[in-house]
C-alpha cells in the first residue's frame, strides 16, 4: 500500500502540464481515425496499469474495471490458471499480485475448512499480501525477476520456511509444531530468489507417510484427512497429498511436493494434475525433512507440463548443503526448451509389462487399461514406436524389494537423517529431539497423534530398531541399485534401445519403485477417471479407493537426469489428449471465487 506522500506524488504526475500537453495533440492531431483511437486507447490502458497495479483505492479498480469490461478483458479462470496467463495479466497491469493472492485465500477457505472440507490447507502465510504489494511495487520499478514474479505458490509441510513468514514446519506433527528451523529450505529459497510468493504450507501423509504403512494415505495429525476434489473423500494418495489437492482446484498456481517413492506420483495421478519427480540430486533436498538421502527428490506438482518446466527449471541446480546435487550435469538446461508437440516421432516407448501389468500384483479395473490401451495408439499416432512388452529383467525381484531391501535402506537413512534434522533445529517446543523421542511424544499425547483409526506408527519403531550403516545396509543398497538401475530401468533401455518407458498410474502401485530405488525421474501426467458405474471402495476410515470420476495418471519415465526428454513426451501427450479438461472436480469441491471478484 502507498503512502499518502507517494499517493500526491503519482497524482502529480498523471496530471503534470507536458502530459496534458501530450494528450492534447494526441488527440487534435489530423491522423486517420483507427490510428487515432488505437493511440487513445493505448494511453488510457497504461493510466489504467497505474491505477491498477498500484492497489491504490476503491476510484483506480473502479475506473480500471470499467475499462476492462468495456474493452473484453477475460480474466483467467483460477481453476486452470497457468503461469503464462497469470504473468501475463500482471504484467499487462490487469490486475495485481495482492489482487491475486486474495483471490487464493479466498478461495482456499471456501473449501478446505468449510463446504467439502479438503483439508488440503495446514497454514497461510500471514504476511503473503505484503509480500505481493512489495513485488508488485518491485515490478512496476524495474520489471519482473522471473516468469514466477509475483505468483503464488504453496509447499508441502516438510519443507523449512523462514521465521519471519510465521509459519511452521512439521510434517504434519504436533512433535514440530512452533519449532525453529535453522535455515529455510534450498528450493524455497530459489522460488522466492524467482520472485514467487509462497503463500501456505499443504497438509501430507504425516513424516511423508514414513510413520506407519498401515495409516491412510493424505493424513497427518495436524491436517487430519485431506480429501480428493473428484469425489467426496477421495483418497488423494501421498504423501504430497495437499499439495496435488490444492492445484487440482485452483487454491494457488502450483505447489511443491516431495517423492521417496511415489509422493508425488501418486497425488498428482490421483489428483488430475502434473508432477514431476526429478532424479536424486536435480533439485536440493536441504531444509527438507528427510526419510531417505538416497531416494528423496524435491519437485513440482502442477496443472500443466508448461508450468512444471518453467518451476523445474528454477529448482534445478548445485547446492554444496546437498552432495548428491554436485554430481549433476554441469549445466542444467532450460526445461522450457523441451515443450514440443512433436517430441515422439521416431522414439522408442517401452511398456514394461511383466509384474507391473501382468496382474501378479493385482489386476486393474477394466478402464485403466483401456485408457492405457488408447494411451499407446496416441504415443503411436504421434510417431513413436512402442516396444510391447520391454519388460525389466528385474521386475520379480523389484516386486520383493520393496518390503526389505527397500525399507532397510530407507529405515536406517531416516532414522540417522531424522535425529540429525531434530538436531539441527534452534528450538522445539516439544523437547521432542530425536526418533527416540518422537515415538514417546506419540505414546504420551495420543489425544493428538493417535486419534481412533490412526494409532499406528509402526514403521518409526522399525526405524528405531536398526542398527545403522552396517554392512547389511551397504548391501541392501548396492541391491536397490542394481535392481532399479543396472538390471532394471537401464537394462531396459539398452535392451529395447528405448527413449523412455511408460506404465498407468491408478492410485499408489509398484510402477514407481524401479525410479525410486534407482533414484532415476517420472512424470506424470493425466490419463483418465474411473466411470461412473464404479462401486467406491474404502482405503481408509475416511476415504474411498477407487471411486467414481477419481483420477488416474500416465506415468513416463527413464534413466539419470532424463527429465528434459521426458517432459518433452508429457507435453506432447498432454497436448494430443487434453485430459485433464474432460472431467472437473465435484461441484460443492470448485470455489466460486475469481479475479474479477478483487477488481
Amino acid at each position: 500500500m502507498k503512502s499518502r506522500g507517494q499517493l500526491a506524488k503519482d497524482k502529480k504526475i498523471t496530471e503534470s502540464p507536458s502530459e496534458d500537453a501530450q494528450r492534447s495533440r494526441i488527440f487534435r492531431n489530423p491522423i486517420p481515425g483507427a490510428l487515432n483511437k488505437a493511440l487513445a486507447c493505448a494511453l488510457v490502458s497504461t493510466l489504467i496499469a497505474i491505477f491498477l497495479v498500484s492497489n491504490d483505492g476503491h476510484m483506480g479498480r473502479w475506473w480500471s474495471a470499467v475499462y476492462l469490461k468495456s474493452h473484453g478483458y477475460s480474466f483467467p479462470d483460477l481453476y486452470e490458471a497457468s503461469i503464462t496467463e497469470l504473468q501475463d495479466g500482471l504484467s499487462s497491469g490487469h490486475f495485481s499480485s495482492v489482487q491475486l493472492v486474495k483471490a487464493y485465500l479466498t478461495r482456499i477457505e471456501e473449501v478446505n475448512l468449510k463446504g467439502p472440507k479438503l483439508r488440503s490447507i495446514l497454514e497461510i502465510n500471514p504476511f503473503a499480501i505484503r509480500y505481493a504489494s512489495q513485488l508488485d511495487a518491485e515490478r512496476r520499478r524495474r520489471g519482473k525477476r522471473s516468469l514466477l514474479h509475483g505468483i503464488p505458490i504453496l509447499v508441502k509441510d516438510n519443507m523449512a520456511t523462514r521465521l519471519p513468514d510465521g509459519m511452521n514446519t512439521t510434517a504434519g506433527s504436533y512433535s514440530l509444531l512452533g519449532s525453529i528451523v535453522s535455515d529455510e529450505a534450498e528450493a524455497i529459497k530459489r522460488l522466492r530468489k524467482a520472485g514467487a510468493i509462497i503463500i501456505g504450507k499443504t497438509n501430507l501423509s504425516e513424516f511423508s507417510h514414513f510413520r506407519s504403512e498401515l495409516l491412510a494415505l493424505g493424513w497427518s495429525a495436524r491436517g487430519g484427512q485431506s480429501n480428493g476434489a473428484y469425489y467426496p473423500g477421495a483418497d488423494p494418495c501421498g504423501s504430497s497429498s495437499g499439495s496435488a489437492i490444492a492445484v487440482s482446484i485452483g487454491l494457488a498456481t502450483a505447489a511443491l511436493g516431495s517423492e521417496t517413492d511415489g509422493s508425488i506420483a501418486c497425488p498428482s495421478s490421483n489428483n488430475n494434475v502434473v508432477g514431476i519427480k526429478p532424479t536424486v540430486g536435480l533439485t536440493s533436498r536441504s531444509g527438507v525433512i528427510p526419510i531417505s538421502s538416497n531416494q528423496d527428490s524435491v519437485g513440482p506438482i502442477t496443472r500443466s507440463v508448461t508450468d512444471a518446466a518453467i518451476i523445474l527449471s528454477i529448482l534445478s541446480g548445485k547446492d554444496k548443503k546437498d552432495k548428491h546435487t554436485l554430481l549433476q550435469p554441469s549445466l542444467v538446461p532450460d526445461f522450457t526448451m523441451a515443450l514440443r508437440k512433436d517430441a515422439f516421432k521416431g522414439k522408442r516407448i517401452g511398456v514394461p509389462r511383466k509384474v507391473f501389468l501382468d496382474g501378479s500384483m493385482g489386476k486393474y479395473d477394466p478402464s485403466v487399461i483401456l485408457a492405457f490401451r488408447d494411451a499407446l495408439d496416441v504415443i503411436t499416432k504421434l510417431g513413436a514406436t512402442v516396444i510391447d512388452p520391454a519388460d525389466l529383467p528385474s521386475a520379480k525381484a523389484i516386486s520383493v524389494a520393496v518390503t526389505e531391501s527397500e525399507f532397510l535402506v530407507t529405515d536406517v537413512d531416516f532414522k540417522i537423517e531424522i535425529n540429525a534434522y531434530f538436531q539441527s533445529l534452534k528450538s522445539n517446543p516439544s523437547r521432542v529431539r530425536s526418533l527416540e523421542d518422537l515415538i514417546k511424544f506419540n505414546d504420551k499425547h495420543p489425544e493428538l497423534e493417535k486419534p481412533t483409526g490412526f494409532e499406528d506408527q509402526s514403521r518409526l519403531t522399525q526405524a528405531q530398531a536398526r542398527n545403522g550403516r552396517d554392512t547389511e545396509y551397504f548391501e541392501a543398497l548396492a541391491l536397490n541399485h542394481y535392481l532399479g538401475r543396472k538390471n532394471g530401468i537401464d537394462a531396459a533401455i539398452k535392451q529395447y534401445n528405448l527413449d523412455a518407458l511408460v506404465l498407468p498410474s491408478p492410485g499408489y502401485t509398484l510402477g514407481t519403485t524401479p525410479a525410486a530405488l534407482a533414484g532415476y525421474p517420472i512424470v506424470t501426467v493425466p490419463l483418465g477417471f474411473y466411470p461412473d458405474h464404479v462401486s467406491p471402495v474404502k482405503s481408509g476410515p475416511d476415504i474411498f479407493y477407487p471411486a467414481p470420476g477419481i483420477p488416474f495418471g500416465l506415468l513416463i519415465f527413464g534413466t539419470a537426469f532424463s527429465e528434459l526428454e521426458l517432459i518433452a513426451f508429457a507435453f506432447a501427450f498432454e497436448q494430443e489428449t487434453r485430459t485433464r479438461l474432460k472431467r472437473k472436480a465435484f461441484e460443492s469441491a470448485v470455489p466460486r471465487t475469481q479475479l474479477k471478484d478483487f477488481k
